[in-house]
This record gives C-alpha cells, sequence and structure tokens, in this order.
C-alpha cells in the first residue's frame, strides 16, 4: 500500500512547494522520505543517501530558483528525493529499471539535473565551471553543489576548492557531512552559530576587522589574523575550508528546517566569493532499518517496508567476488608479503572478509583511486605483493598513476578488476567496458580475464606468483556458472590459452565469461554440420601466438568474443594476424565485442543480448562471415 501523502500530493511542481508555508515543510519532508522508501522498496537502489538530505533536498528547492539556479548532487546516491520534487514522482517506482529513471542525476532525464554524476567528487569542479559561465555571461543564477557520503577524500575535491578559493566566482558548496567524520554532533549553539556567521551583521563586522588589521603594522597583521582565525577555528571548525578561500558556514543541523532556512537564505542573500555551509546529516535517517544497518542501506534489493528484510535471492553458485576474496586469503596465509589495498570499496570488493583475518594487511584508502594505484605501487617498490582491488568503472580515475607509477616503472602491482562488463541497474556511469583496451595496450602489463570462478582462482593465484611487473585480471558481478573450484589455485603459465572443445571448421576465440556462451552457440554449429573449435584465450597481453596461429590455420571462420570495448581483446588479435599474414590466406575473422554506444540499464542478460554477445548473436556471426542466413539453422533441444 502507497503512504499517505497529502502534502507531497499537492507540489505538482517547485512553484507550489515554494507557496507553502514554512511550517508545512517538516510535514513535506516527512512524506517525501515516506515516498522515497516506499520506491526504492520496489525497485532497489542506493536508499541511505537519499534518506539522510530529505530535509536539506526540500530547504535547496525552496529556497533557490532551481533549474534557473543549478544545483549539483556529488555522485548522485542521494537524488532519488530530489527526482520526486522535480516532475518525476510518477516514474520514479521505474527507477534503475529498463527504460526507467536513472538511480544517478542525468542531464537528458530532466532540466533539474545539470550535471550528470556517478563517480564521486566531481561537483565542486563542475559547480565551478559552471559559476565561471554565469559570470562570463552577466548572468547572476546561483550555484550549488552538494557533495558528501565520502566524497570529501578524493583529492579532486580539494584541487577544485583550492582552485574556487583562488577566484572570485559566487559558488556554494554545501558539505553533507553524514558520518561525523569531520564535525561532533552538533545543536543549538552551532545551529545559533552558523546563522549568526552566515549573516549579513557578521560577516560585515569580520571583513571591516580585516580591513583594519590590514591597517597595521605587518607584525600586528599576523597577530590578528591569527586571532581572528583560532577564534573563528574555536567555534566553528572551518580552518580547513578558510585556507582553501572558502567563507565558512556551520555546522548546521541537516534534519532541523528552521536551522537550515536561515542560513540557506543568508547565503543566497549576502555572500559574493566562494562559501561552504558544513551540514551534518545522518544517512538514512527516519527508517529505523537503515539507521541501525551497518552500512546505512547505502545499496539494497527489493525489501519490505515493515521489516526491512531484502528481498535477495539465494545464490546458486558463489559468487565472482567471494570466489576472489576467500583465494586471496588462501594466498595471503600462505605469503605475509601479501597486502591488499581497496579504495572505500571493502565490502563490493570483498576485501572486508580479508580485513576479517589479517586486518593489519588490508588498507582502505578511501574514495582515492590515484592513491591507492600509487600506494599500491610504493608497497610493490618495498618487495611486497599487493593487490590493488578496484571496480573496472573506477579504476578508470586512477589511470595516470597505472601508465607513470606502475608500468613504467615495471612494478608488480597486481589490479583484481571486478564488476567487469555489463553491471546492469547501475547502467553505463558504472558498465567494466574500457579496462581490457586500456591496460592492454600499455608495454609490459599482463592482463587476463577470468572464464567462470575456477580460473579466477588459478588467476589470483598466479598474480600472486607474478613478480615481473604488473598484472591484472578480469572478472564480473554476480555469481559464478556453477562449476567446481578446486582446493588452491594453480599459476598458470603466462600468456597460455586453452582448447575446451575441438572442431574443424569455426573457431570461437573467448576472452571472459562469454565462454559459457560460446560452448553453448558451439553445440548449435555442431547441430547444424559446423564442427567449431571452442578456446579460452585466458590472455589477452601476451596473447598465446602459438593458439592464434592454429585456430587460424585450421578453420575457415575465426571469432573473437569478448565483453568490453573496441581496441580490447578482439583488435590486438587482429593485428597480431595482421602481422604474421594470417589475413592473406583468406581467413575469415569477426570480432565481437560491447557495441560502441553506452548502454542504458537493463537485466545484464539482457544488455549481452542486445550487444549480441548471447548465443543467438554468435551464431548469427558466424553465419555471416559464412554468407549464409542463420534463419536456416535448426536450433537443437
Amino acid at each position: 500500500m502507497k503512504p499517505h501523502t497529502p502534502l507531497l500530493d499537492l507540489v505538482t511542481d517547485l512553484s507550489v512547494l515554494r507557496s507553502l508555508p514554512e511550517a508545512d515543510l517538516p510535514q513535506l519532508a516527512e512524506e517525501l522520505r515516506a515516498e522515497t522508501i516506499d520506491a526504492v522498496s520496489q525497485t532497489g537502489g542506493h536508499l541511505g543517501a537519499g534518506l539522510g538530505v530529505v530535509e536539506l533536498t526540500v530547504a535547496l528547492h525552496y529556497v533557490f530558483s532551481t533549474p534557473d539556479d543549478r544545483l549539483i548532487w556529488d555522485v548522485g546516491h542521494q537524488c532519488y528525493p530530489h527526482k520526486i520534487l522535480t516532475g518525476r514522482r510518477d516514474r520514479i517506482r521505474t527507477l534503475r529499471q529498463p527504460a526507467g529513471l536513472s538511480g544517478f542525476t542525468k542531464r537528458s532525464e530532466s532540466e533539474f539535473d545539470p550535471f550528470g554524476a556517478a563517480h564521486s567528487s566531481t561537483s565542486i569542479s563542475a559547480g565551478l565551471g559552471m559559476a565561471v559561465a554565469r559570470d562570463l555571461d552577466g548572468r547572476r543564477n546561483n550555484v550549488i553543489a552538494v557533495i558528501g557520503d565520502g566524497a570529501m577524500s578524493a583529492g579532486m575535491a580539494y584541487e577544485a576548492m583550492n582552485n574556487a578559493g583562488s577566484m572570485n566566482s559566487r559558488l556554494i558548496v554545501i558539505l553533507n557531512d553524514n558520518d561525523m567524520s569531520i564535525a561532533p554532533p552538533v545543536g543549538a549553539m552551532s545551529a545559533y552559530l552558523a546563522k549568526l556567521v552566515s549573516g549579513p551583521t557578521y560577516k560585515s563586522l569580520r571583513d571591516a576587522a580585516k580591513h583594519i588589521a590590514r591597517a597595521l603594522p605587518r607584525p600586528l597583521q599576523e597577530k590578528a589574523a591569527r586571532a581572528e582565525e583560532y577564534a573563528r577555528g574555536f567555534w566553528t571548525g572551518g580552518t580547513l575550508f578558510e585556507e582553501l578561500g572558502f567563507y565558512y558556514v556551520g555546522p548546521v543541523d541537516g534534519h532541523n528546517l528552521e536551522h537550515l532556512l536561515p542560513v540557506l537564505k543568508n547565503v543566497r542573500d549576502t555572500h559574493q566569493g566562494p562559501v561552504l555551509i558544513h551540514v551534518v546529516t545522518q544517512k538514512g535517517k527516519g527508517y529505523a532499518p537503515a539507521e541501525g544497518a551497518k552500512d546505512k542501506y547505502h545499496g539494497v534489493a527489493k525489501f519490505d517496508v515493515i521489516t526491512g528484510k531484502q528481498a535477495k535471492p539465494k545464490a546458486n553458485a558463489p559468487s565472482y567476488t567471494s570466489v576472489f576474496a576467500q583465494t586471496l586469503i588462501q594466498e595471503a596465509e600462505r605469503d605475509e608479503k601479501i597486502v591488499a589495498v581497496t579504495a572505500a570499496m571493502p565490502e563490493g570488493t570483498g576485501l572486508d572478509l580479508m580485513q576479517q583475518v589479517l586486518p593489519a594487511r588490508v588498507f582502505d584508502v578511501g574514495i582515492a583511486e590515484q592513491h591507492a594505484v600509487t600506494f599500491a605501487a610504493g608497497l610493490a617498490s618495498e618487495g611486497y605483493k599487493p593487490f590493488c582491488a578496484i571496480y573496472s568503472t573506477f579504476l578508470q580515475r586512477g589511470y595516470d598513476q597505472v601508465v607513470h607509477d606502475v608500468a613504467i616503472q615495471g612494478l608488480p602491482v597486481r589490479f583484481p578488476i571486478d564488476r567487469a562488463g555489463l553491471v546492469g541497474a547501475d547502467g553505463p556511469t558504472h558498465a567494466g567496458s574500457f579496462d581490457t583496451a586500456f591496460l592492454a595496450c600499455l608495454p609490459g602489463f599482463v592482463v587476463m580475464a577470468a572464464a567462470d570462478e575456477a580460473e579466477l582462482r588459478h588467476m589470483v593465484a598466479t598474480a600472486a606468483a607474478y613478480d615481473e611487473g604488473p598484472i591484472s585480471f578480469r572478472y564480473p558481478r554476480g555469481e559464478g556458472v556453477g562449476i567446481e573450484l578446486p582446493e588452491r589455485g594453480q599459476v598458470l603459465e603466462i600468456g597460455r590459452g586453452v582448447v575446451r572443445k575441438e572442431g574443424t571448421k569455426i573457431a570461437l576465440l573467448s576472452f571472459g565469461t562469454r565462454l559459457a556462451e560460446c560452448l553453448k552457440a558451439a553445440d548449435e554449429l555442431d547441430a547444424a554440420g559446423l564442427s567449431t573449435t571452442v578456446a579460452d584465450a585466458r590472455f589477452a597481453k601476451p596473447l598465446d601466438m602459438d593458439l592464434i596461429a592454429r585456430l587460424a590455420r585450421e578453420h575457415e571462420v575465426l571469432v573473437m568474443v569478448e565483453e568490453g570495448s573496441i581496441g580490447g581483446f578482439g583488435s590486438h588479435v587482429l593485428t597480431a594476424l595482421a602481422d604474421t599474414g594470417a589475413l592473406d590466406r583468406g581467413l575469415k575473422v569477426r570480432c565481437m565485442r560491447l557495441p560502441d554506444r553506452y548502454q542504458d540499464q537493463d537485466r545484464p542478460e539482457q544488455m549481452y543480448k542486445d550487444a549480441g554477445l548471447s548465443v543467438d548473436g554468435i551464431l548469427k556471426t558466424v553465419f555471416e562471415a559464412l554468407g549464409r542466413d542463420v534463419s536456416t539453422i535448426v536450433r537443437s533441444a
């Protein structure tokens, strides 16, 4: 049953919201929170962060004239209440569903989403760009960047603040401090101080004091500045942000609209340069199961609103992530030099399991992928064996460090790459499409992909044993195929693939977990009289040239199949075939890969089908290479 939301039902657009008396806003916030909980219970998604900014969302849209005033939500985890208020309530129960609303802000979805976000720590940079563009145009609209949920641990946020602080563009940054990592709990006194320092009286007094101080001799100027800084920092804790050039306001109770509204109005009406409002919120606020959860219900499956129990299907096979984690623990227990690094994703990468067993050898560096990679390089330079576990989509953020700090120096950093390939509901921003292309082009890099969970176990062992340079292995989100796991991983010969099925006419060369689809397609092709070989390449770099040469020599058609973009495994095989003259002998070669477009969210299996990387797509590719109509095939039972 949908929640009772009489006031929210009236807010069909933001003009209605702004006409409400302030006394009605707490009720509106509670109804908005109930609507968010109910919607996410049906779709799954990022719940906790959104619940923490309900009052802030109401206050921002009440005080500021969005969309003319630009409102940027960092990461976008917390944007569901924003979407409900900005004309998308009728579609909110399509969140993360096929053809539905994105789980993040998306420019093409609404004019109220001025900047798309799904990776963290970009809002201040984007906001500053918008503010400068506004100034160049002579406009006077506000630009507000909301950053939090761990995003302030990334260096990019401070780079942007440093740049903004050196300029005089009017930019409002709201630090959503939802884990109490910066400030102590706030109450009436701190709220009163925040209201005071955000207002024109305090600002004019402070500016006047600074003006007087500048007239003093230099030694007294410095003493006066230190005294002012100490006094201000003592009361508000804003010294760091002041040093970066921001006018600091806070901390403010982010769930108390009586505190929030006057501060936002003061900042809107009186400040000209960059200002930071420090708002303290509670992740998961207002929903007991979320408030009591370890991760504050950061990301959830569909759930029962009454009990909070999530409807997660029972696994038929272990997840790739858990296989990686358990295997790494095995290897680390045998080798004290093995350590692990994660960038704020210990649970997502499975390293939380290693933390429980070997806590001193797991390092969570926060949302800081660039630092994570170079930190791992430093460990490797001292003889340790770091496994730098980063999702494919997030490893893109540390690419310069991968090149300069790891690859050029030939340091043996191991890169377990989770969420490789298509990831479903998180959509194009989180798809692991490009890692093979951007790693396999680097000299001296070993690039592997696991075809199943047993192969993943072997690749963890191989990476642990490999000391000659950087090495990576990619694997997808979700469950394995159910294959029996070996007791311990075997060390693979570098650059050697394996034939899984022998044939004579068609060769399917798979890199990654499309191997299962290749084997199914081979059965169909055999039934159609086309004897088919299936091989697991295992390595995109170095390539198994002996295997590739044999497949090219002994078959009429060679098809490469991978779960990555153009420029990856298939491109390297094509180059090798051209270099060796194999293409001169009339070999029919096809590359099957992800399409040259960003695919919207859907179930992963449907996304792969749409990409042509299913059994049907493989059959179609083979028949087209032969100049035959795939519709003539008689499908096996």
